[in-house]
């Protein structure tokens, strides 16, 4: 049996008051539970596409072209965590408000499902003690705020832009592996957009590359990374660089 579709876009079409045409024709469909990335340089229009699909274009964007349908809520993980987060706010209070508003809860359960998303997130359990203010926490646990916040929406989809960009590579691996735990618990469907080929490949089942606003190439991720039909892809695949092999001490080490 066919499974309809949580989000589909179809000839999506983003400009500028310029009128430059900063995203083009822009079509995919995601499933319940998919995982798809949107890979491509800074400026491919990658994270435009997400604002569209949440309704948060830019100042001076507008949608002139294609159709939108969602069949779920969506929500999103911003890429700068300190800049997504509220300085003044305590974390937990943050995440509890979302909760409260968007649950429907009472203050005190919202504030005891605020902390089971932060216990799941792997935050310190000292924070149901005291409360603690963005600046006093590091980015990693900023980023897994942000996250927790974007589940308290009771999201279908989560949309991430470029979630682990600013992070450490031991810090990215951690997020990494818990955003994939959480959607294999909670069934969300999601949209990762990263420039990092291998981030994409260990998160996504689907990748759509994306060049100057257009989708050049669309396909499941093994089929896109061992066989690319672009140019594009191509050359973004083979600017991945490779791990030196490890050589005699003394002798330097040499590149594959």
């Amino acid at each position: 049996m066919a499974t309809t579709p949580v989000l589909e876009i179809e000839a999506l079409t983003l400009t500028a008051k310029s009128q430059e045409v900063l995203v083009k024709d822009v079509s995919f469909s995601l499933n319940q539970g998919e995982s798809l990335g949107l890979v491509g340089e800074s400026g491919s229009g990658k994270s435009l596409t997400l604002r569209a699909v949440l309704g948060l274009l830019p100042r001076g964007v507008e949608q002139t072209g294609g159709v939108i349908r969602g069949a779920a809520d969506s929500a999103m993980v911003f890429q700068d965590p300190r800049g997504a987060l509220d300085p003044l706010c305590p974390v937990v209070k943050q995440v509890a408000e979302v909760v409260y508003y968007r649950q429907r809860l009472s203050r005190k359960a919202s504030r005891a499902a605020a902390l089971e998303l932060l216990h799941m997130l792997g935050l310190p359990d000292s924070l149901r003690k005291a409360d603690r203010y963005p600046g006093q926490l590091s980015g990693g646990q900023c980023q897994r705020i942000v996250i927790a916040t974007a589940l308290a929406c009771k999201p279908g989809i989560l949309l991430c832009d470029e979630p682990t960009t600013a992070l450490d590579v031991t810090v990215q691996k951690q997020i990494m592996e818990t955003v994939g735990r959480l959607q294999q618990e909670l069934g969300f469907a999601m949209i990762f957009v990263t420039h990092n080929l291998a981030v994409a490949a260990a998160m996504c089942s689907r990748l759509a590359v994306m060049k100057k606003g257009e989708i050049v190439e669309h396909g499941s991720t093994l089929s896109v990374l061992q066989d690319p039909q672009n140019p594009y892809t191509q050359m973004l695949i083979n600017s991945v660089l490779s791990v030196p092999e490890l050589a005699p001490e003394g002798s330097g080490a040499s590149w594959t």
